[in-house]
C-alpha cells in the first residue's frame, strides 16, 4: 500500500497492493497504522457507508459541521467515478481549491478527506458501487451543501449537462461564495 499527498493540505491517495492468481484476487483496503503515519495523527471510523449510483447521478458537495464534522475514506466497489473534494479550511494554504480523482474498480484507489473538506463525485460508469468510511456519525442538522455546479469552482463533472442526474436538495446547495459568507 502506498499513500501519496493530493494538491491539497491534508488530504491523501491511497493505492493498495492488489494480489491476483487463478483464483481471482485480495485487496487490502484499510490498514489503520500507515493511514495514521500519512496523515499524522489516530483516526477511529465509526461508521461505513455505502452508495449505488446510476450513470450521470451527481452527489454533492457534502460536508458536516461543528462537533459532526467527518473525515471521509472512499472507494469505489464497481465502476468508476469522479471523486471531488473542497478544501474549506480558512487557516489552509489551499483553502477554496478543489481536487478531482477518478476512482474505478481497475486502479482500486482510495481518497482519504480530511475534515473540514466538502465531497462530492459523478458516476462515469452505467451503476457504481461508493463504499466510505467516516470518523463520526451522520448527523441531520450539521449537514451542509455547496452547489456541484459552482461556477467559481468550474468543475467538469464528465458528464454532460442533459445527462446529469441530482437531487432536488443538491439543486439548492449554496454557491461556495454565499456558504462562506455566511460564517462571517
Amino acid at each position: 500500500m502506498t499513500i501519496e499527498a493530493t494538491p491539497l493540505n491534508n488530504s491523501y491517495i491511497i493505492k493498495p497492493n492488489v494480489f491476483k492468481d487463478h483464483r481471482g484476487s485480495f485487496i487490502e483496503t484499510y490498514k489503520a497504522g500507515m493511514l495514521e503515519q500519512a496523515i499524522g495523527y489516530k483516526i477511529n471510523f465509526v461508521q461505513d457507508n455505502q452508495s449505488i449510483s446510476k450513470y450521470g447521478a451527481i452527489r454533492g458537495f457534502h460536508f458536516q459541521v461543528g462537533e459532526f464534522a467527518q473525515a471521509k475514506l472512499v472507494r469505489v466497489v464497481k465502476g468508476e467515478v469522479l471523486d471531488v473534494i473542497i478544501d474549506l479550511c480558512p487557516e489552509s494554504s489551499t483553502f477554496k481549491q478543489s481536487f478531482c480523482y477518478k476512482l474505478n474498480e481497475d486502479n482500486n484507489h482510495q481518497l482519504f478527506i480530511p475534515r473540514g473538506f466538502a465531497h462530492g463525485f459523478s458516476t462515469l460508469s452505467e451503476e457504481a458501487i461508493f463504499a466510505y468510511k467516516c470518523d463520526n456519525f451522520y448527523n441531520k442538522a450539521s449537514e451542509q451543501g455547496i452547489a456541484f455546479n459552482d461556477e467559481t469552482l468550474n468543475i467538469d463533472w464528465g458528464i454532460a449537462k442533459n445527462h446529469q442526474v441530482v437531487s432536488d436538495k443538491d439543486l439548492t446547495n449554496p454557491s461556495l461564495n454565499q456558504y462562506l459568507s455566511h460564517l462571517k
